[in-house]
């Protein structure tokens, strides 16, 4: 007769994902994965696979969320650069708060400490950042036909940009004590929306 599970693996996933997050991957080894989530190795390796896999199945969980956040505020009826503006505000107010800038993203940190020598890692990175692109396009796009972005204004080269701002608040938020670079970094790219 086969055992039954002991332990909610949608709760141990959100469990790793937080230490991951926390700690990176390179900094989380089996044991401590073992020890936070309460989980004997065997039945770790069972139902997620290996360190490897936990993280990947853990990065996804953590995008979702994160996409998923974003298409919506950027999805709303109505005028779209108060949508934008508020989620690179938001970005840059993330990135400025003492406890949220630790952790950082778990995106940003995957593109740094994993991207360059694991081809699924980046693979990864480079799905979320399509994705968030193509959302702030649709957005801008709609901007412009709205009237409310100026038609001489790239809608793709701003998402772009605004890529490239959002993904560089966090990596400077993460290690920077002073809340005004992030925050004066995010209202000056902003002014091009005007």
């Amino acid at each position: 007769m086969a055992r039954t599970k002991e332990f909610d693996p949608d709760a141990a996933l959100q469990s790793a994902l937080e230490l991951f997050w926390r700690r990176g991957y390179e900094a989380t080894s089996m044991a401590d994965l073992v020890e936070h989530l309460g989980i004997g190795r065997a039945s770790l390796y069972a139902t997620f696979g290996n360190k490897h896999e936990l993280y990947l199945k853990a990065f996804d969980r953590y995008e979702r969320a994160g996409l998923t956040r974003i298409v919506r505020e950027l999805s709303e009826p109505g005028p779209a650069l108060p949508a934008i503006r508020a989620v690179v505000r938001r970005y840059a107010d993330e990135a400025s708060d003492e406890q949220l800038r630790r952790s950082g993203c778990l995106v940003t940190n995957t593109a740094a400490e994993l991207a360059p020598h694991d081809p699924a890692s980046a693979r990864r990175v480079e799905r979320n950042w399509d994705h968030l692109e193509s959302t702030l396009h649709a957005t801008l796009v709609r901007a412009r036909a709205q009237g409310e972005l100026p038609s001489d204004r790239d809608p793709l080269a701003l998402a772009r940009t605004l890529l490239v701002l959002m993904q560089g608040l966090r990596v400077v938020g993460k290690a920077s004590s002073d809340p005004a670079r992030v925050r004066d970094a995010a209202e000056r790219t902003l002014a091009l929306l005007d």
